[in-house]
């Protein structure tokens, strides 16, 4: 039990450390490209901010147990739209502002995370609706890119083969660090008792929000409140589109219908929550980020007492 234990913090760090160097290069060569900071947030970053759930999700349905991965998604959202947003806050001392172009770019934003709990309401995805998941998620984010680009300015084109180098590198560390992440927690669940898919959701789940909390954390404090807000919102749509969709073409699978039912009806009531409050003067308030927290905590109430 006790090296299950260590094996899954050493791996679950190697997780943690590998994706936010991976976020940091991929953020370099972002700007090589000369791409806005909002369109950097919510696609460059929040892409490689989904490969720690990714890879674990990916991992847990070749093992036979895609349950864990969607369990890990889902719960990940659940905190990303939180609790992320709650410690931001807390720790920059002050509100975050809303741009009125993300407000108006992601009128629909909530309504796409009512799309996995539908095709799933049976227990099930199948190839087609994972492949559903994945053109409702591109599409999306196609109008988010489109017309948010700018023109490469001389000199910046420096660095790309070494930033893109070191991406792959972190890439591949976080590729073996969700291997044993997955082996490690399955086995550790076993021996103490509880569901693997308990662990998925709040462990593991709220083990991979680490980069994004990190790299928002660090954007809020350089008062790029955009860049932050595009991480966290981008990182959670792809999580609930592309990368379920993934899971669903890789091995179309059977899961407990109480994920989504409960973890699932959460992730959608704190996706249409996070919007509410942006929209309440444009701008997330130290009180709105306490009842956030608060919604996090029932959240993991709820789902201990029913996997327990």
């Amino acid at each position: 039990m006790f090296e299950n234990l260590f094996i899954f913090v050493v791996s679950l760090l190697l997780v943690v450390k590998s994706a936010t160097l991976a976020t940091k290069y991929s953020v370099r060569l972002a700007e090589n490209f000369c791409l806005s900071k909002y369109i950097v947030g919510f696609m460059i970053v929040a892409v490689i901010s989904i490969l720690p759930e990714a890879f674990i999700s990916i991992n847990s349905a070749l093992k036979g147990i895609p349950a864990f991965g969607l369990g890990t998604l889902f719960g990940s959202n659940v905190a990303d739209l939180t609790l992320v947003f709650a410690i931001i806050i807390f720790f920059a001392g002050k509100s975050i502002k809303i741009e009125s172009k993300i407000l108006k770019n992601n009128v629909i934003y909530p309504f796409l995370f009512l799309i996995p709990l539908t095709l799933g309401i049976n227990g099930h995805y199948s190839r087609p609706e994972g492949a559903a998941l994945i053109i409702a998620g591109l599409i999306f984010y196609y109008f988010v890119f489109k017309n948010n680009t700018c023109r490469v300015v001389g000199g910046q084109e420096g660095n790309r083969g070494k930033n893109f180098l070191f991406l792959i590198l972190s890439m591949a560390a976080l590729l073996i660090g969700s291997h044993f992440t997955v082996t490690s927690a399955t086995d550790l669940a076993s021996a103490i008792g509880i569901s693997p898919i308990l662990i998925g959701m709040l462990i593991v789940g709220l083990g991979t929000t680490m980069p994004e909390l990190l790299f928002s954390l660090k954007s809020v404090k350089k008062k790029d409140d955009s860049l932050a807000i595009g991480d966290i919102l981008g990182t959670a749509l792809a999580d609930a589109t592309i990368v379920v969709g993934l899971l669903a073409i890789i091995s179309p699978f059977f899961f407990p219908q109480k994920i989504i039912y409960i973890t699932g009806t959460f992730m959608v009531i704190a996706s249409f929550l996070l919007f509410y409050f942006m929209r309440t003067g444009r701008n997330l308030s130290k009180k709105e980020s306490k009842l956030l927290f608060i919604f996090w905590v029932i959240f993991v109430l709820v789902e201990f007492f029913v996997n327990k």
